[in-house]
């Protein structure tokens, strides 16, 4: 039998070797047609006597599959949306086949009376992980990384995952590991005994065929009579401890705003009630649910879709060839300098980090080392990477040291003043086809362009804090930015790992406007005299990581106030309400200027005790009754004041992709990741909806929540984002 994606080859010992090599792709992922030829795989082996066991293996060196293709995932929403229209029982039960098509294969391969053993040699996520759980055993290289991430961009694993993973471990690890979509080191698969050995990879195939050989069973241990859940059933004295923490847990972590998460706990508690096949029709049944909810696609869209064409490269101009950037300087070796410096060097590209003296410059790249020293104390580096980075970076404070570089990324103080004498500085010395890119959070790009002798060679990169952990970049472009330029830091980012947003020039450009949003209504709550624990418990039960007051002291209070008063400096003192100029100064005055300085709206006590709000914040304005406060509207003012933000930016122009306002949102931010982003949480709602919530919270609240003249038109035609702006998604 002749395939596409596959070749098979059975040795004298009657062992089948299947190997996944698909062709024109870096890495192998699930397709129709993919499971097409597995389905024919599977009836081969079936029918062949000669074949006596198989061993599943990837023709791609360091991965067996990254998971499902994205256009898969996407055709199955957008067929299950064309038949609804036509008829919805049809559409429902045309997804439920759909959806249980991959568990029923891997079914198959657990029953079919031969042996599978799963040999993966790197990457196994999602589906490939499904099939190898349901392999009669695994064999995995040291380097070698498993996981079921689903959860993440909204649905879950529903291809047996949930099923089989609870049988193998206890409960509380197999729901850790669903529910965190946590990824497992072949060291940790093996230690849950998810993996029966770890060898090199020259031995893999060899030790593989020998798990065969020493006669591995053809049946799975739950399809055996007598067989025992790892944490005994769910109904005694052992379930009774752990499935009321999970749920009270579940609450804690989600406020059940994840439909796939929910589903993940309900698929194990019944399932472990039911023989196997039951079990799997309930998970078929509750992944047909997830899938028609409105976080799913939304999830699956920014999260999957959009996130990979970004860092692809989706806004690169096709025109400009891929450049080679070997030589990167970062000016300004503090906090934020240093996190760059540390990303650049890891991604192997030589840094000068400089500063105004070399203590400054060391220190700056200690901080960078130390990032990497405190992996390696953890286990999850090396000495050498140590040392590699350590000589990747190289302090100076002479900028004729930055002459040989090819990007030039400034991250000094935000002021204009200082800006303008680095720039300055540094376009002296650099080569004539290097590129600038400012690091400025706030500061127009086109204003700072004008102290650099060529405009074109000028963009932002906006780096979020910490610059190790956040994967967002904002690139930011001036009014005479140049493709080349684009392309560069584009290129930059991309081999750094980061995924990138190109915004147009504005003051705050995209993230930091729709962030200002979310501190400035939580001022106006506290101005109310809604209790400062609301108004911190309501945006993250609405979704957000960090309530806003406690994201600002992070930020830094008089950061904030500082902000205020470059924007009253340009744009005047009505630019910024008088009553949170108020607010800031006063808790500036006061000392307290956020956990740098161990008090802000929290204090922050030594350890081991934790972080609360200040008592005397509270005292600051009369209280309102907390029963009297609408803790539903609290959370709908957070989400409605950033997404109106996002929406003002792209009828502006500031951002002319909702692929980016949505990625950039929950990357930069983390605007409530289960709609999908500001722009598909207005999308979703529907535009008209959105437009009259925003005219009753502007009636209540005032007129920073009026929609704008395009959501009006919008509304009036029943018109999303992602129609609008179709050309650019």
């Amino acid at each position: 039998m002749t395939f596409t994606n596959f070749h098979m080859e059975t040795d004298a010992d009657g062992i089948a070797t299947l190997t996944w090599d698909m062709p024109d792709r870096s890495m192998n992922v699930f397709t129709q047609e993919v499971m097409d030829e597995i389905s024919q795989a599977l009836d081969a082996i079936v029918a062949d006597e000669a074949i006596k066991a198989v061993v599943f293996a990837s023709g791609k060196a360091g991965s067996f599959t990254g998971g499902a293709d994205l256009k898969m995932l996407s055709g199955m929403f957008a067929e299950f949306a064309a038949l609804k229209q036509q008829n919805h029982q049809q559409a429902v039960q045309s997804l439920f086949d759909n959806a249980g098509r991959m568990g029923a294969l891997w079914r198959r391969v657990e029953t079919c009376g031969k042996p599978f053993v799963a040999a993966i040699n790197g990457t196994c996520m999602g589906g490939g992980f499904e099939l190898a759980l349901a392999c009669h055993g695994r064999v995995a290289t040291p380097d070698a990384k498993m996981g079921l991430p689903e959860v993440k961009v909204g649905i879950f694993p529903g291809a047996g995952g949930t099923q089989r993973l609870s049988r193998m471990v206890d409960t509380q690890n197999a729901l850790q590991i669903l529910l965190k979509g946590e990824t497992l080191s072949a060291a940790k698969a093996q230690k849950l005994k998810l993996v029966d050995d770890v060898v090199a990879p020259e031995e893999l195939i060899t030790r593989a065929k020998a798990l065969l050989k020493a006669g591995l069973s053809p049946v799975k241990a739950w399809d055996e009579k007598g067989f025992r859940l790892p944490s005994g059933p769910v109904y005694s004295p052992a379930g009774a401890q752990v499935w009321p923490a999970v749920a009270s847990l579940y609450r804690k972590e989600t406020y059940d705003n994840y439909p796939g998460a929910r589903a993940i706990v309900k698929c194990v508690y019944e399932g472990l009630l039911l023989p196997i096949d039951a079990a799997l029709r309930v998970e078929q049944r509750y992944f047909t649910e997830v899938l028609q909810t409105p976080e799913a696609p939304a999830m699956v869209r920014s999260l999957f879709v959009s996130m990979q064409e970004l860092g692809k490269g989706a806004r690169r101009p096709a025109d400009i060839a891929p450049q080679k950037i070997r030589h990167v300087a970062v000016v300004g070796a503090g906090f934020m300098g240093a996190g760059i410096a540390y990303v650049a060097a890891k991604a192997g590209l030589k840094v000068t980090l400089l500063d105004r003296d070399l203590a400054a410059a060391e220190k700056g790249k200690a901080q960078a080392v130390g990032i990497v020293e405190a992996l390696a104390a953890k286990g999850r580096a090396k000495a050498e990477d140590v040392a590699a980075l350590a000589a990747a970076i190289s302090a100076e404070t002479d900028y004729a040291s930055l002459a040989t570089t090819d990007l030039v990324v400034e991250a000094v103080f935000e002021n204009k003043d200082v800006k303008a004498a680095v720039i300055e500085q540094a376009a002296a010395v650099m080569k004539a086809d290097a590129i600038f890119a400012s690091n400025t959070s706030t500061i127009p790009i086109t204003s700072l362009a004008k102290h650099f002798p060529d405009p074109q060679r000028f963009i932002g990169i906006h780096f979020f804090s910490p610059v190790d952990r956040m994967m967002l970049t904002e690139v930011i472009l001036g009014e005479d930015t140049g493709n080349l330029a684009l392309a560069v830091a584009l290129d930059f980012v991309r081999a750094i790992r980061k995924t990138p947003i190109v915004v147009n020039d504005t003051r705050g450009f995209y993230a930091n406007r729709c962030v200002l949003r979310y501190m400035s209504e939580a001022y106006n709550m506290l101005v109310e005299g809604v209790p400062p624990a609301m108004i911190e418990n309501a945006a993250k039960a609405a979704g957000m990581p960090v309530g806003p007051l406690a994201l600002n002291d992070e930020v830094a209070i008089d950061l904030s106030k500082k902000i205020m008063q470059a924007t009253m400096a340009d744009l005047g003192e009505k630019s910024v309400d008088s009553r949170h100029f108020q607010l800031v100064s006063d808790l500036v005055s006061a000392g307290r200027t956020g956990r740098k300085g161990g008090k802000g709206f929290y204090d922050y006590p030594e350890k081991p005790a934790r972080k609360h709000l200040w008592a005397g914040l509270k005292d600051l304005f009369p209280q309102q009754d907390p029963d009297k406060v609408d803790f539903k509207e609290l959370q709908q003012r957070f989400l409605v004041t950033m997404a109106l933000e996002a929406a003002r930016t792209m009828e502006e122009g500031v951002v002319t992709d909702p692929r980016e306002a949505d990625v950039g949102s929950i990357l930069g931010f983390g605007f409530a990741p289960y709609t999908g982003g500001t722009i598909s949480y207005i999308d979703t709602m529907g535009t008209a909806e959105f437009v009259a919530l925003c005219e009753k919270l502007a009636a209540r609240y005032g007129p920073q929540f009026k929609p704008t003249a395009l959501l009006r038109q919008m509304a009036a035609s029943d018109e999303t984002f992602y129609q609008r702006f179709a050309a650019a998604a």
